[in-house]
């Protein structure tokens, strides 16, 4: 070796440190999140941690894809998205790593973390029934399946059966009462529709307030979000709604999550776990509760006012593997039936 070469390699190995340091400064983030919360939560983490988090926004499919096809050579260190299906689907895709975390695991209840430690929950969202609080909840409305009972033909707004919302609590109604009865369900829900499928969560709670139907399905974040809304009206809207929170007398409420995995590739591992780490804490859980007024994943963890005058609730915890399992033939019985 000459001397050249000698000190070219003495340079390297000097620098190799400083590189790999760099290197940890930084978590690549994957997400299909969408809201101005999370960048509350990211700048938090960078403060105190003084780790950088780089985000790629794009739907939960296309991110899962994305990896796959970057494979080995992917930048991604961790995915955030919503539906615990979906991060059962990355683990069966052989897209992530068990996280290893012992922070984590006292943190999070077990119920919230994916076999193997693969993924994580963030936060929970319920879907609920809600109603005109001034004209009183209509009769008989306990559980999901009451939902599809001909007494109420033509009063409920719920989104299209394509939503993921909607496609896994089928898959959750599949799991608990079979094929049979589900597609049952799911016709009776196509004939007591008040108008066909259209917009999203809030425009179910809206449509409802504005008489177009007496019964609306939707997440409680949506009904949360118009609670603290700098609009007036919107805040008036949300003191309106009464709900109720099916299924307390089996099964509980279909409850899902956000939730993040860790990448079985990713480059920054150390500090990957260490950002998962961070969103277990009161500080990042407070922004998953008062910021985007979700439901924490820690069981001790702050709730906004707001969703605690709700009331509480017993919840069906969310299977990831059962959900995933469950969802396409959820989605061709409710198709089948007619619910578009």
């Amino acid at each position: 070796m000459n001397r050249r070469q000698i000190l070219t390699a003495a340079t390297a190995t000097l620098l190799a440190p400083r590189i790999l340091r760099a290197q940890e400064r930084v978590v690549s983030l994957y997400s299909s999140r969408h809201y101005d919360s999370d960048r509350q939560l990211y700048d938090a983490f960078t403060q105190e941690s003084g780790i950088r988090v780089r985000v790629i926004e794009a739907n939960a499919d296309q991110l899962l894809e994305r990896v796959r096809a970057e494979g080995a050579n992917s930048p991604a260190d961790v995915i955030i998205t919503v539906d615990a299906s979906r991060l059962a689907r990355a683990q069966e895709m052989g897209l992530t790593q068990p996280i290893g975390s012992a922070v984590i695991e006292a943190r999070i209840p077990a119920a919230l973390r994916g076999a193997g430690g693969h993924w994580m929950a963030v936060s929970r969202r319920a879907r609920i029934i809600m109603f005109d609080r001034a004209l009183g909840a209509p009769e008989g409305i306990a559980r999901y399946e009451d939902l599809a009972a001909p007494r109420h033909r033509g009063q409920l707004l719920i989104r299209s059966s394509g939503n993921g919302y909607n496609v896994a609590l089928a898959a959750s109604v599949l799991a608990a009462d079979g094929a049979e009865a589900t597609e049952a369900w799911a016709r009776g829900i196509a004939a007591n529709l008040a108008r066909p499928p259209s917009g999203g969560d809030t425009d179910q709670i809206r449509a409802m307030l504005a008489g177009q139907g007496r019964i609306a399905v939707a997440n409680t974040y949506y009904l949360g979000l118009l609670a603290i809304s700098q609009r007036a009206e919107d805040r008036e809207a949300a003191a309106r709604v009464a709900v109720v929170f099916p299924n307390q007398a089996d099964r509980g409420t279909h409850v899902n999550i956000s939730g993040a995995a860790l990448v079985k590739t990713a480059p920054n591992r150390a500090a990957a776990v260490r950002f998962l780490e961070f969103m277990t804490t009161p500080a990042a859980q407070r922004i998953f509760a008062l910021g985007n007024m979700e439901y924490p994943a820690v069981t001790d963890a702050d709730v906004h006012p707001f969703l605690q005058s709700l009331g509480g609730f017993r919840e069906e915890a969310p299977d990831g593997p059962k959900l995933l399992a469950n969802s396409p033939e959820a989605l061709r019985l409710m198709q089948r039936a007619g619910w578009r």
